[in-house]
């Protein structure tokens, strides 16, 4: 009697030929894994099987800042090494003169960033300037580029500062929320304020109104963490087209939908009523009404969309740091505030835009939090031209460059090199004064970037930071607490620059007032 529930062989057949072909597919990929930069002479280091580079991030390792330095300490004399992002070929850049020619000399072979979006499923992620590519990009840079010079500057001054005091002014009304603040939270809001008010034409106060839809929607969409989010930001680097078929972007549904409906109907209402505000939208509207101007509504809530998220996070991360080594170096503090003092003494009080830039410790000190703490910890270029670069090491040879490859920079790396900066993990502002900062070699230090892809918005973060501080070193002394993590161990389950247990300090009112 034949057993109907055992395998016919043609099945025994087909199975086995599928294994085959799926055993033969993986070794492929393994080999291909491993050989890609030997062949050529690159040295390699950190390939794991499949992963590639990634696997301590995927799986939660370890933090982005330690993948950063393990990274960059790999193989110290090379100038730079080989690796995979799974099965994409990536070349680890580690030495200042090559990343002078990629980023400067020879930027037409390596002008933009790996692109993980399509636009048409996300264009409110696919369509900003972070995200386009060649002339597309170049358009929307120079069309953009006039919203942030100094004079656009001195005009979004006041709106900053309006939400800088109504940030203070909360501490000051409510000293029991100031005996212990955890201030990722409390920067966060403040960014959020002014982002929506320069960027959106939107008055908002996330101190007070703690639940507001644009603070909530603002950290949804500046959200990496979690397992999903970051099999999603996975697939949508290793696999784009099967994303785009999913119609899965960067951006939920829900936060696009609000980014969208929100600048469209500000746009609106300011066509139609004539209303004109010193902000971004504004800037943007002036630009697509030039005859010359291809813009249209989706590129205007794309650049808004992106100047919010980068300011969002990274400007309040740098934020952070920065109270957080002030609360931690007192004579450092004490410095600052009164260089502040000063200044307000001789400006009755107001700063403008240029008082801002005559605050030369202000600057020491901010230059030396983004150094020991770069909101991007590594960048990255893309490969547009087949290009030959010198040898990684001095026994080595040239090796060529193929179109589509991807070059990390690991930022933290440069900035904690020992070569560069002695004693790296001291906070030191006296690197950057009048007599040691000619010193640096800008391909060393670079937190906003380099070349003309340098971030178009490093005037906009210094002025909202330096505002800030000024306004609560004018009403407190910032004291660590019991809470405040000390030495820094940073949190390994964040994409962003963040630290285990949170960015604890104490805002105690000043008594000399």
């Amino acid at each position: 009697m034949e057993l109907s529930f055992l395998p016919s062989s043609s099945f025994t057949i087909l199975l086995t030929t599928l294994i085959t072909i799926i055993v033969i597919k993986v070794i492929s990929l393994f080999y291909y894994q491993y050989t890609y930069w030997k062949k050529q002479g690159v040295p390699t280091a950190l390939n794991y099987p499949f992963f590639g580079i990634n696997w301590k991030i995927f799986f939660g390792k370890t933090s982005f800042v330690d993948f950063c330095k393990i990274m960059y300490r790999e193989v110290p004399e090379a100038k730079y090494i080989g690796s995979m992002d799974f099965a994409l070929p990536i070349l680890i850049i580690k030495d200042p003169e090559l990343l002078k020619d990629i980023t400067v000399k020879q930027f037409d072979h390596f002008p933009d960033h790996r692109a993980f979006v399509d636009e048409t499923i996300d264009p409110v992620f696919g369509k900003n300037v972070f995200s386009l590519r060649g002339e597309r990009w170049k358009e929307m840079r120079n069309t953009l580029s006039p919203s942030f010079t100094a004079s656009k500057m001195r005009f979004m001054l006041e709106l900053v500062s309006k939400c800088s005091n109504e940030f203070v002014n909360y501490f000051v009304e409510h000293p029991e929320a100031a005996k212990e603040v955890e201030m990722k939270d409390a920067f966060t809001r403040y960014t959020n304020d002014v982002i929506a008010t320069v960027a959106f034409g939107i008055s908002v106060n996330s101190m007070k109104d703690r639940n507001n839809i644009f603070f909530h929607k603002g950290v949804e969409a500046t959200k990496f963490d979690g397992l999903w989010n970051i099999i999603k930001f996975t697939l949508l680097r290793i696999c784009p087209g099967l994303m785009k078929l999913l119609r899965i972007g960067f951006l939920t549904q829900s936060t696009s939908q609000f980014f969208n409906d929100i600048i469209r109907e500000t746009v609106k209402a300011r066509d139609e009523q004539g209303i004109i505000r010193p902000d971004m939208i504004h800037l943007l509207m002036q630009a697509r009404d030039k005859e010359s101007s291809n813009l249209d509504i989706q590129d205007i809530v794309a650049q808004a969309f992106i100047f919010f998220l980068a300011g969002f996070d990274t400007s309040s991360t740098l934020m952070c740091f920065m109270v957080y080594e002030l609360s931690l170096h007192q004579d450092i503090q004490k410095r600052l505030r009164e260089e502040i003092d000063e200044a307000l003494l001789r400006t009755n009080g107001e700063f403008n835009y240029e008082d801002l830039s005559k605050l030369t410790y202000m600057d020491m000190i901010i230059n030396e939090t983004l150094r020991k703490y770069p909101p991007a910890v590594f960048m990255d270029r893309l490969c547009a031209k087949r290009t030959v670069i010198p040898p990684s090491l001095p026994d080595g040879k040239e090796i060529v460059i193929e179109p589509e490859t991807t070059l990390w920079i690991p930022c933290y790396g440069f900035h904690h090199d020992p070569k560069y900066f002695l004693n790296p993990d001291k906070f030191d502002p006296e690197r950057f004064n009048d007599e040691n900062k000619h010193n640096i070699n800008p391909y060393t230090f670079f937190p906003f970037g380099l070349g003309p892809r340098k971030c178009i918005g490093e005037r906009f973060a210094l002025m909202e930071t330096k505002v800030v501080i000024i306004n609560i070193l004018q009403k407190f002394i910032i004291k660590r607490t019991s809470k405040t993590v000390d030495p820094v161990e940073f949190d390994n389950k964040s994409f962003n620059l963040r630290i285990k247990g949170g960015f604890w300090i104490n805002l105690e009112l000043r008594q000399d007032l």
